[in-house]
């Protein structure tokens, strides 16, 4: 497919400086400086988790947010395609001194800005110590800029994944009903709990078919979470259910067109679950 350049939007793409900056590197660990950064992850691909971090940040950026959506599934990038955005400069260039970060921040339609990743390169399959503290550079300088910054990461739970994980104040989980997703969900889950400091984590369950599914999914996971992993932790870890995004021809339609399901098609079911999504994430940390 060649890709298709999409208008960009007016404003910069950059904000300016908030007033209190971020220590470069300031994670969860520490009290939180500067944007929130939730890492959206999943434990299975193919469940949507690209379309859903997209359509979160435009969904908060009509809350007034200044988002930055950070591409960090390194090497196997796609969200390019899912905004129609294609631009020769990207994460790649910038950890390689070919850029400077400022020129790599484009505007996204839905009004927030993209931190492209390259797409194909082998150098990301894992994480070395120059990645790792490249990665920690740049966040550490978008972080006092912006409200919000998502994480797009890769699926699974590669060294890569997890170590851009544990640089978010908080995990979103994305699932399906599906049980090869809510096996690969619970993994996730329980790897984190084990491996890294306690962070909320959250859950959104995509491409539900009824009402009322997505939280039966949450009460089946957190049981299972509850019997095999919380009994070994002194922090129990809870799944907060953040939203349920329903099965919708509209995503289809606009994925296919590359296009913004909030932009597009803003009064579909999906496009107004999302928006509920955003609004929850807000009043989390409010």
């Amino acid at each position: 497919m060649t890709p298709v350049s999409h208008p960009a939007s007016p404003g910069p793409a950059m904000p300016p400086p908030a007033p209190t900056a971020a220590a470069a590197g300031s994670t969860a660990a520490g009290p939180a400086k500067g944007a929130r950064i939730t890492a959206v992850t999943s434990g299975k691909g193919g469940v949507g988790k690209t379309f859903i971090t997209a359509n979160l940040a435009a969904a908060l950026a009509r809350r007034g947010e200044r988002v930055l959506v950070l591409d960090a599934d390194l090497g196997l990038a796609n969200i390019d395609v899912v905004l129609n955005l294609y631009s020769r400069l990207t994460l790649h260039d910038v950890f390689t001194g070919r850029t400077p970060l400022d020129e790599a921040i484009l505007p996204a339609p839905g009004g927030f800005s993209v931190l492209l990743a390259g797409s194909g390169l082998v150098e990301y399959s894992r994480m070395t110590p120059e990645v790792r503290d490249k990665l920690l550079e740049v966040i550490g300088r978008v972080r006092p800029r912006y409200d919000h910054v998502l994480l797009d990461t890769g699926a699974g739970i590669s060294d890569v994944v997890l170590f851009t994980i544990s640089l978010a104040d908080e995990v979103l989980i994305v699932a399906t009903p599906e049980p090869t997703s809510l096996a690969d969900a619970y993994a996730t889950v329980k790897v984190l709990a084990a491996t890294q400091s306690p962070r909320p984590m959250k859950l959104l369950v995509n491409q539900t078919q009824k009402s009322g599914e997505g939280r039966a999914v949450r009460s089946q996971l957190q049981q299972v979470v509850d019997r095999f992993v919380n009994a070994n932790l002194p922090q129990p870890v809870k799944l907060d259910h953040v939203g349920d995004v329903p099965q919708d021809t509209a995503v289809r339609e606009t994925v296919q067109r590359r296009q913004l399901l909030l932009e597009s098609l803003p009064g579909s079911a999906a496009a107004q679950a999302l928006v509920a999504a955003a609004a929850r994430l807000v009043g989390d940390r409010q």
